[in-house]
């Protein structure tokens, strides 16, 4: 995998070749993997602007491309003109809409498809060396703090208690993912959880993937190591056909020598069984859309920094606008119709 990813650095170096062309080429070149095809849409009912507003504007997050997701066949349906960006400290793309009061008199429908194939990602942890790999993106950012994952006081603390019997920065790594499985607790109880506060789960010890990660990535961060969060949907693995009602969240970490690791802290504590698969492991159950905490948009967006982006943003008039609606839904290629599913 290693040798794949130094390909892929150079060739993008360079200019050789398209980012799809790079993409199947190193799959080519690597063993064979589990993967998933399918078809993934989602449509935004954006409602009729109220009287006197002026514009609207909209960022609508796009699929990641990386070495374990391709994406084709990617369209936007929109009756109003759109571009597409991409920020430079993530790489997360959005197609971006300008939506002036005359043309959003009446509610109208965005839909957004593209295949995706998912490829399961798996790390061997043994092959550690005393060489460094250089990321192909630096890793620089992944050691700061973001507005709700601290890295000092209570988050510091608790990482040093947890890995001061460690010493190798991967050992510490496992030592965290292993406090954050046994300690949290996997709920949607209360209204706090969800926002990937890191020290309200370290004090709550509940909450869902986001609070699971935050938590792992400040303790990680603390403790040296860079760590990153990505966020997209969740797929059931006995369903062909479905739609999706809620997203899913991941974390990364980087080790020297062997380069970024995966890790699913909340599918973990799901699944015991699978503890020690998740770390270093990730299913094909999944699709990313992007990469980040405190995310600027591009354009910058007018508000704030968003917390983290999976669904879509609006700004009415440089304020934030929250009455947009959307519909997410997948099905596996090849796959017969089936009933409608509810993801969790």
């Amino acid at each position: 995998m290693k040798k794949i990813l130094a390909f892929v650095a150079i060739a993008l170096s360079v200019g050789l070749f398209s980012a799809n062309d790079i993409f199947r080429t190193a799959v080519q070149a690597a063993p064979a993997t589990p993967s998933r095809t399918l078809q993934f849409s989602y449509v935004v009912h954006v409602p009729a602007l109220p009287a006197g507003s002026h514009e609207l504007r909209l960022w609508l997050p796009l699929p990641y491309q990386d070495l374990y997701q391709s994406i084709s066949q990617l369209r936007v349906d929109s009756p109003v003109p759109y571009v597409m960006r991409q920020d430079s400290e993530y790489n997360d793309r959005y197609a971006y809409l300008k939506i002036g009061a005359t043309n959003a008199k009446k509610p109208f429908d965005i839909r957004v498809s593209f295949q995706v194939k998912r490829f399961e990602h798996r790390v061997a942890l043994t092959g550690a060396s005393d060489t460094v790999d250089q990321p192909i993106v630096s890793v620089a950012r992944f050691l700061q703090p973001d507005r709700l994952v601290p890295i000092d006081g209570v988050i510091s603390d608790l990482s040093q208690q947890q890995t001061e019997r460690a010493t190798l920065p991967l050992e510490k790594a496992r030592k965290i993912y292993d406090y954050v499985i046994a300690t949290m607790h996997y709920d949607h109880d209360g209204t706090e959880w969800g926002r990937g506060d890191a020290l309200w789960a370290c004090n709550s010890k509940h909450g869902n993937c986001t609070d699971f990660h935050s938590l792992f990535i400040g303790m990680a961060r603390s403790a040296g190591i860079p760590a990153r969060f990505e966020i997209g949907f969740p797929l059931p693995p006995d369903v062909h056909e479905a739609a999706i009602t809620s997203y899913h969240c991941w974390a990364e970490f980087y080790i020297g020598g062997i380069g970024w690791i995966p890790i699913d802290a909340s599918e973990a504590w799901k699944h015991k069984e699978k503890t020690d698969y998740f770390f270093g492991g990730l299913d094909v159950n999944r699709v990313m859309f992007t990469m980040g905490r405190d995310i600027q948009l591009t354009p910058p967006q007018k508000g704030g920094p968003l917390n983290y982006s999976v669904y879509p943003y609006a700004e009415l008039d440089g304020t934030p606008f929250t009455d947009l609606k959307e519909e997410y839904s997948f099905r596996d290629d090849g796959a017969p119709a089936a009933a409608a599913h509810t993801g969790n």
